[in-house]
């Protein structure tokens, strides 16, 4: 029903969470493994990701967000290889991700919102210069500008932050627009993120998650199976 589905299709969008990325080794949120279980020396990892903490103890941000939140040597996996694949088919309009690990452009997807930002971008908050991954992990502490000594900080989105305006307004349009919704690998908890889903104006949305979602009842199609495997049985048959 799905490869019929996609099939039929011209117009497709996917919508991507951590479940897409784990079988590439990193840590989802909320499972038994996931990064809300990591130590944060007394402090909830939600609190450690939040804006006032970075302001208040960036040494222990940091500390926290190099150790779990910045991953070098993974590598996109089936999930993230299909999906271009499709779009270089011409099936698969956009993909509205809510990670951060760059994985989806890794993977050859060449029209990625990502609503959470990008870990492998950095920025002075001072001059706004542009750093890589490499010079934060490398930084002893807390990094700094070498052309100002401003603090570089991660353009990804902490908790407290507003979502960027433009990334919002193109993945309502994208999703709005469509006639197929694909999510893949997320619980859709998280908001304003999530309720992204309820622009989709369509009647094919299909649902690929390890556990249930509130838009289940709403779903055409649920899957209950890892990503990588669902998606890449879709691209050998459609590509």
């Amino acid at each position: 029903m799905l490869i019929d589905s996609i099939s039929s299709s011209e117009n497709i969008v996917a919508f991507t969470g951590a479940g897409v990325s784990t079988e590439s080794g990193i840590p989802d949120f909320r499972s038994s493994e996931g990064i809300f279980q990591m130590d944060g020396e007394g402090f909830p990892p939600e609190v450690i990701l939040s804006r006032t903490f970075f302001d208040q103890y960036p040494e222990k941000f940091f500390e926290f967000y190099k150790k779990f939140m910045v991953y070098r040597d993974v590598k996109p996996n089936r999930c993230h290889i299909a999906l271009a694949k499709l779009e270089e088919a011409g099936k698969i309009r956009a993909v509205v991700t809510q990670n951060i690990d760059n994985l989806h452009t890794e993977a050859g997807s060449k029209n990625v919102v990502e609503l959470h930002g990008n870990a492998n971008k950095n920025y002075c908050m001072k001059c706004n210069k542009k750093y890589g991954a490499e010079y934060v992990l490398n930084s002893p502490s807390v990094p700094k500008c070498d052309s100002c000594n401003g603090t570089v900080r991660p353009d990804v989105v902490l908790y407290e932050e507003m979502l960027d305006e433009e990334k919002l307004y193109r993945a309502k349009w994208y999703i709005r627009d469509a006639d197929m919704v694909i999510v893949i690998g997320t619980s859709l908890v998280v908001y304003p993120a999530a309720k992204l889903i309820k622009y989709f104006e369509g009647d094919k949305l299909v649902i690929i998650n390890m556990t249930d979602t509130p838009f289940d009842s709403t779903a055409m199609l649920q899957i209950r199976q890892k990503a990588g495997y669902v998606m890449w049985k879709v691209a050998e048959a459609l590509t």
